[in-house]
């Protein structure tokens, strides 16, 4: 059957039960382009001849500032994008001027959303995105609320979860999935002992109610079922294995497919025991029942999380002269899974091999794990690192050789309370950005080289002491640290009276804010105490309590990325790459580092060394690969087929964001959000469009 989204026939989402041909001049209906989530375009006016001549046509400034994740969706040559505090805007996507902008009257979300999904019938045309715990309908003509979706508008993501679940943290980064008039949800949980379930769950578009779910954690009679402890989704404990990464959709043969991620607690498993479905799994579902078809488990008893970090993505190749409709999967592994869309058989093998089993004691440990063979994988992996992998350019180098030697490298060891080496690291490998695809079957992805340092330790009753210091050690501690220095991509809590009034640190702690989750589970006498534990204006003498015993003898110790004396990482480079594979054979087509560390670029000129990267890539018909993604803040344009770079451009800030390709009026435009404040850089607040 042929994958027409894939060939370039891109399919608008008008009614999605009478579905219409898009007009090549409308070419970004999507999240990520289309249903397939191939971020390819079939606009071919820009050229590699003339794509040096790309310069800025436009940009449009928000009013806040901050990162901006958020991939732009054009239809009927209108803009639609979401701002760093998730206020959702529309825009004349030939000039940028705004025709409309939407914010929740009552809070303004500090979160990172990835855009909006747009649904139409007839006149009826449809907004559809989320702010915190919120699924919003609005009018897309005027970016009012419509009263008969929900409660004047709105639906609670609690919705259809089990009574466990109602006063935890759920939010939803990524737009949903839509097939004919139902949305398909996916949702961001905690990601420790206090987690929801993350079960699947598909709403009407019309009338916001609920139609289908799918337990990610199964319920008795439910295929899985023993995989995890008797009445897991009645525990209070195990949550998580949740979609938040998105997902694909084959609309001809109604499947959609979902990846999860890990069950909680992330690092620790021994509440756990088992394979633990459908965690870290390619579930293929029926989208109009949410009925099973097929999975495939990717990690086993997670215990490093090994979320899959991207939607998967829908191709047709030629194996063995024999055409197949196909759905790729990329991991922060590194690996590539590639699968029979219909029956879920490996298009390349898949071996199930022995791993390390000693763990922390408790643990129990899976005792083997799936490697593709074929293709390899795209980034390095940690049992390659060794001393004479240390980063060159490190002030400390034999310091970090030396730390080295202590750290547990095999791939898939478990946590240890001496130290595992994670590469690649907690974001990947790939991560949340995803993967390009063209209808020749090549698969283009990019990815980071950052290694990081997974350390456990023990969890005890400690003396009495301020119960601001106890709420801080269960909510804040496992990210911030036992010093509140933070770390890699967490901040510092020192300090921070002199950056916020106490009235935002409520509303961060509630809400989240970027990838911190909210905790709306604890209460505002809590939240005080905690904020008088920050400011340092805790009467010691009033508020005094006992830390019960733990509910997990184990934890992790936060996040720590592995790094030399500057905070430049401890391996040699390259330290982001972008890598095209051909999914015809398994083999790659070529790799080469993506983006330079400007530091190290400063003192030997060198601008090969690659660098972290957020943010994916997007292909046109004419063999052009664009991203920005990079920590650097260029945005650039590659030949498909050999990785030449062909353009590059200063950003206003860096884009961790996927770019979005259009045309209207018979002029072909490429726009890029660019939020910065990632990885430390600069603060953004624009859109910005290019063209010739």
């Amino acid at each position: 059957m042929k994958n027409t989204l894939v060939h370039g026939l891109f399919l608008s989402v008008v009614g999605l039960g009478c579905v219409e041909e898009q007009p090549r001049d409308q070419a970004w209906p999507e999240y990520l382009g289309n249903g397939a989530r191939d971020h390819f375009s079939p606009l071919d006016q820009i050229t590699k001849e003339n794509v040096a001549q790309l310069k800025p046509l436009w940009t449009y400034a928000l009013p806040d500032s901050g990162q901006i994740q958020a991939n732009s969706i054009i239809i009927d040559g209108i803009l639609y994008g979401v701002s760093p505090t998730v206020q959702v805007f529309a825009l004349d996507a030939t000039t940028g001027k705004e025709k409309w902008r939407f914010g929740d009257p009552i809070n303004h979300w500090s979160a990172t959303s990835r855009g909006v999904t747009f649904w139409q019938k007839g006149q009826d045309k449809r907004i559809l995105f989320t702010a915190g715990p919120t699924l919003w309908a609005l009018d897309a003509e005027t970016g009012k609320p419509i009263n008969s979706f929900g409660k004047k508008g709105q639906v609670d993501l609690h919705t259809g979860l089990p009574a466990i679940a109602q006063d935890k943290f759920i939010i939803s980064n990524t737009p949903g999935t839509l097939f004919d008039d139902l949305l398909i949800m996916p949702v961001r949980v905690s990601e420790g002992i206090d987690a929801a379930p993350g079960d699947i769950r598909a709403f009407d578009v019309v009338t916001g109610k609920l139609v289908w779910t799918f337990h990610t954690i199964p319920h008795p009679g439910e295929f899985g079922y023993e995989t995890v402890p008797k009445d897991a989704y009645t525990n209070r404990e195990i949550g998580g294995a949740n979609n938040w990464a998105g997902m694909a959709i084959d609309r001809e043969r109604g499947i959609v497919y979902v990846p999860t991620g890990s069950m909680a607690d992330d690092f620790y498993g021994g509440n756990r025991p088992g394979s633990n479905l459908f965690s870290n799994c390619l579930l293929a579902l029926d989208a109009r029942t949410g009925k099973r078809l097929w999975h495939f488990q990717t990690t086993h008893h997670d215990i490093w999380d090994r979320d899959l970090p991207a939607p998967p993505t829908l191709a047709t190749i030629t194996v063995q002269g024999k055409k197949r409709d196909i759905v790729a999967q990329i991991s922060k592994q590194g690996y590539v899974y590639v699968f029979d869309r219909v029956t879920g058989e490996p298009i390349f093998p898949i071996e199930e091999r022995r791993v390390p089993r000693q763990g922390v004691p408790g643990e129990i440990t899976w005792p083997t794990q799936p490697f593709p063979t074929i293709p390899k994988p795209f980034s390095r992996q940690s049992d390659q690192i060794t001393a004479e992998q240390t980063s060159p350019f490190a002030p400390n180098r034999a310091e970090l050789v030396a730390q080295l030697a202590t750290l547990k490298t095999a791939v898939y060891h478990p946590g240890t309370e001496s130290g595992t080496l994670l590469l690649p690291g907690y974001d990947g490998g790939a991560e949340w950005g995803g993967a390009a695809v063209d209808p020749a079957g090549v698969l283009y992805v990019n990815s980071n080289e950052m290694a990081w340092i997974l350390k456990l330790e023990k969890t005890q009753a400690q003396a009495p002491k301020p119960l601001g210091a106890l709420v801080y050690e269960q909510h804040c501690q496992t990210c911030h640290g036992t010093e509140r220095k933070g770390g890699g991509n967490v901040p510092s809590l020192v300090g921070i009276a002199d950056r916020q009034t106490r009235d935002q640190a409520h509303r961060l702690i509630q809400q989240g804010k970027g990838m911190m989750p909210g905790f709306p589970q604890i209460s505002a006498a809590k939240r005080q105490v905690l904020l008088d534990f920050l400011w340092g204006t805790l009467d010691k003498q009033e508020v005094v309590a006992s830390s019960s015993s733990p509910s997990l003898p184990y934890k992790s110790d936060g996040y720590h990325k592995f790094l030399d004396s500057r905070g430049l990482p401890a391996i040699a480079p390259p330290w982001g790459q972008l890598t095209a594979i051909d999914l015809n054979t398994g083999v790659f087509k070529w790799q080469i580092p993506l983006g330079f560390e400007p530091i190290i670029e400063k003192e030997t000129g060198q601008r090969n060394t690659g660098v972290e990267n957020y943010g994916g890539p997007v292909v046109t018909a004419s063999g052009l690969l664009f991203i920005a993604a990079t920590k650097d803040g260029f945005f650039r344009a590659f030949d498909t087929q050999n990785g030449k770079l062909l353009w590059e451009y200063p950003l206003p800030a860096a884009g961790f964001a996927t770019p979005s390709v259009y045309q209207v009026n018979g002029k072909q435009y490429i726009v890029i959000a660019c939020g910065g404040t990632k990885l430390g850089t600069k603060k953004g607040n624009q859109y910005v469009a290019f063209g010739i």
